[in-house]
């Protein structure tokens, strides 16, 4: 386990962010969601702590503790007092080297995942968006959502869950303690019982499914729209591709394309479909930080009456990325932009604690940031244009809208399929 302070002036306050690569992209193909269970398990009991006592040491100092499943890794979080971290760091520890598992406690996650799925499916977006990614990812690591499925959570038990557990001691791990930090903590969590057996230096990291570890996409789909239909009078659109890993030296092109396309009143996407049309209700774009293959989508909400115009808009949006460069003022607005979102999404001592975590946890370099904001000066629109052409032909489209918008919608894409 790698350890990383970040001293700041924030009074009293400190956040630790541990990162655990894998997440649900090594959920076994039969048993989606497995890792979110014990993600939420662990929090339920681990070395001698049962779930209530847990509970009240968390709560009693008024901190906050949570593990969350993501498709890359499980991260677990803690934000705190620095008088109480020698007291509440240690419940990090016990949570990856002695997770109780208890089985009532697992039934009452199973529960609640189950919950959480019906709820999420309430979401037209949601669908929408579990339609694009099961028709690009199949049944790869990307192709379902960190909570899983229902049927799968269902049958899995405890004796499933412990060989994942066990696994947790040997993965490469990156902790991050950002804020107000308590003298010599490095050195208690180094030799504190709680973290003892975690490796240092992994070299027996635990596959949990070699066969969700081939993240190759065909380059040829075998269909290139998805539809769900539905009793609705909206209409949800993707128009997407999966595209690069996040430590491609071409990833930050795509990122200023995704700031161009959807971030704020000036983007494209606002312009056209807003300003100039008022077609949608929300537009914008969807693009992560992914270890592998990042989705890249455009999305939109509209109406029944609007749904053909929408569609044709956002391929003209989507087309003019790849066949023209973006202007040398759009450029330096773009980059403007880009700046003042990774300003944003670094303010408090839990998103610098969680963003380096996440960097260390893909491999990344400490200083990654810098470079890339160094970089930046010298991109051109050539080189943005180019990687549009490389990384952007031929996307995939999903629809949730009602049977009549989808037979038109249908219909549109067909006979104009080839339209970049």
């Amino acid at each position: 386990m790698n350890i990383t302070l970040d001293n700041l002036n924030s009074k009293n306050i400190m956040s630790a962010k541990l990162w655990i690569e894998g997440g649900s992209r090594d959920d076994p193909i039969d048993k989606k969601g497995i890792h979110q269970l014990l993600s939420s398990t662990m929090l339920r009991g681990c070395g001698p702590y049962n779930n209530r006592i847990i509970a009240e040491i968390v709560d009693s100092s008024g901190a906050s503790l949570n593990c969350d499943t993501y498709e890359d890794g499980l991260l677990i979080s803690l934000k705190c007092v620095d008088s109480d971290a020698y007291n509440l760091l240690p419940l990090i520890g016990w949570m990856i080297t002695k997770p109780a598992l208890q089985i009532d406690q697992i039934e009452l996650e199973k529960d609640l995942t189950i919950k959480a799925i019906r709820r999420q499916k309430e979401s037209t977006y949601q669908l929408a968006f579990d339609g694009w990614r099961k028709m690009v990812y199949g049944d790869g690591p990307y192709g379902h959502d960190p909570l899983g499925s229902i049927d799968d959570i269902k049958k899995i038990n405890k004796e499933h869950i412990l060989p994942i557990a066990s696994s947790l001691i040997h993965r490469k791990k990156n902790l991050v303690i950002s804020g107000k930090l308590p003298n010599k903590i490095e050195n208690y969590i180094e030799n504190t019982i709680a973290f003892r057996g975690i490796s240092k230096n992994p070299t027996n990291q635990i596959n949990t499914n070699e066969n969700n570890k081939n993240f190759e996409i065909p380059s040829e789909h075998k269909v290139s729209i998805y539809t769900r239909s539905l009793n609705t009078q909206q209409v949800i659109l993707l128009l997407g591709k999966a595209t690069i890993r996040y430590d491609n030296e071409s990833d930050i092109l795509l990122r200023l394309l995704s700031c161009y396309l959807g971030y704020g009143m000036s983007s494209l996407l606002f312009k056209v479909l807003r300003e100039k049309y008022g077609v949608v209700y929300e537009s914008g774009v969807y693009h992560p930080i992914r270890e592998n293959q990042t989705p890249f989508i455009m999305h939109a909400s509209t109406t029944e009456e609007k749904a053909i115009l929408t569609l044709q808009l956002l391929k003209e949006c989507w087309g003019k990325i790849i066949n023209s460069e973006i202007s040398p003022e759009e450029l330096d607005i773009v980059k403007i932009k880009y700046r003042g979102q990774m300003a944003h999404s670094l303010q408090s001592i839990s998103q610098r604690a969680e963003h380096k975590a996440h960097l260390l946890g893909l491999g990344l370099k400490k200083d990654h940031d810098k470079k890339i904001l160094l970089r930046l000066e010298s991109i051109t629109s050539k080189e943005i244009k180019d990687a549009a052409t490389r990384y952007l032909n031929n996307p995939l489209l999903s629809v949730c809208s009602n049977k009549e918008v989808i037979r038109k919608i249908n219909k549109d894409w067909e006979t104009k399929s080839n339209w970049i």
